[in-house]
């Protein structure tokens, strides 16, 4: 791994509901003029891009940049269901520390509509998360009518209260938590204070999850400028962020063959991916102070806490109820709100993440920024199917 990555431009959007935001197309764009202009580059500087998304055609990342340039450059698109965007981030960042490139692209964007995910899809052969689902259901059957995503990871949230043997008072608080964060992001779609009671009296999903645990469909877009410190130095361009880290993971055996909805969700893919990203970078997870994680559903987020190291496992609700996970506490877990509040356009996650987290190191976060001398940012996003990327960034001395 090279530590001449550099972080040298990121740009998102305002978040919004579906139906009200601009076309995919546009949206993308908006992303990349806000990195490029961050970067303090032109279009023509950049050598290759890699477009991340969901719901979309083949070579929507074409469409959205197009709008931008039209350079001739390589453009991939990558589907990783919600890693999508960190997907895309990953491999812009393989291609400068190969050498490959030295300046690259890594946006991501969606279009969402209105609805639990998991519908739509062709009927004609067999889904890609089938292995999962079966799973699901030998652990723990199937309810027709509940929300695909809803049981997976509502079945994982009782699985870890039927371990621990805590109440869901904790899964509400996350999510009081994250509208906590997200009232100074001026990017989050869900901005209004809510309390436990108002998360527990929402209407019931899937186990423990009610629909204010639920990250809601949204529509967005962010990008990030990535390149080696040799043509950063050389065009002027800011030095102070780099990637320490990174690893992608994706599913092992204990996902299917366990019994453990824990793992079926990605608990494996997190701790393996977070463990070779502390090694490669010689920190441990008592030197993160912010994280943004997947928190497609507070149970996730709830579980993710053990699995990149966070608080030892079995003590998340201790760490919650404790308020480590917020200001004032041990780390900073979603400053922007997260996948929760600020919200969740898969393909745009992993790069609003990374928006999110540069800033912190810089100290640009305003209302959000976690005070004290940040040296390090981690990142974790997750795509059932399954891919799990885990990015540590580091503040130059």
């Amino acid at each position: 791994m090279s530590n001449n990555v550099q972080v040298v431009g990121v740009g998102m959007i305002p978040f919004k509901k579906p139906g009200a935001s601009d076309t995919y197309d546009v949206m993308g764009e908006r992303a990349v003029r806000a990195a490029l202009t961050d970067a303090g580059i032109g279009y023509e500087l950049v050598q290759q891009a890699y477009a991340g998304y969901v719901f979309g055609d083949s070579t929507s990342g074409q469409a959205s940049l197009y709008g931008v340039g039209l350079s001739g450059i390589p453009v991939l698109n990558v589907n990783n269901n919600c890693a999508s965007g960190s997907s895309a981030l990953w491999m812009a960042r393989q291609a400068v520390a190969s050498g490959a490139a030295e300046c690259v692209l890594a946006f991501g964007f969606e279009q969402m509509q209105r609805g639990a995910l998991g519908g739509g899809k062709p009927a004609d052969r067999p889904p890609a998360m089938k292995r999962g689902i079966d799973a699901t259901v030998a652990a723990q059957g199937w309810q027709e009518g509940a929300p695909m995503a809803a049981q997976l990871f509502g079945g994982a949230g009782q699985a870890y209260m039927d371990t621990y043997g805590i109440s869901n008072e904790a899964f509400a608080r996350v999510a009081v938590k994250s509208r906590k964060h997200a009232a100074n992001n001026p990017y989050a779609v869900f901005r209004d204070p809510i309390t436990v009671e108002d998360v527990l009296a929402s209407p019931h999903q899937y186990g423990p999850l009610t629909r204010l645990m639920c990250c809601p469909p949204t529509c967005g877009a962010a990008a990030a400028v990535i390149c080696s410190e040799d043509f950063a130095r050389r065009h002027g361009l800011r030095t102070d962020v780099r990637i320490a880290a990174q690893e992608m993971t994706t599913d092992f055996p204990g996902a299917f063959d366990s019994g453990d909805m824990i793992r079926t969700v990605g608990y494996d893919m997190a701790k393996n991916a977070a463990t070779r990203v502390y090694e490669t970078a010689g920190v441990g997870p008592e030197d993160i102070r912010v994280v943004e994680l997947h928190d497609c559903f507070t149970s996730n987020e709830f579980i993710t806490y053990e699995a990149l190291g966070l608080t030892p496992e079995g003590t998340a609700e201790k760490f919650v109820m404790d308020d480590d996970n917020t200001y004032g506490g041990r780390v900073v877990v979603n400053p922007s709100g997260g996948l929760m509040s600020k919200g969740h356009p898969l393909g745009a996650t992993g790069l609003a993440q990374c928006t999110e987290l540069v800033w912190q190191l810089r100290g640009q976060a305003d209302a959000r920024q976690v005070d004290g001398g940040l040296t390090h940012a981690l990142q974790h996003n997750l795509g059932l199917g399954g891919a799990c990327v885990v990015t540590l960034y580091e503040k130059a001395n």
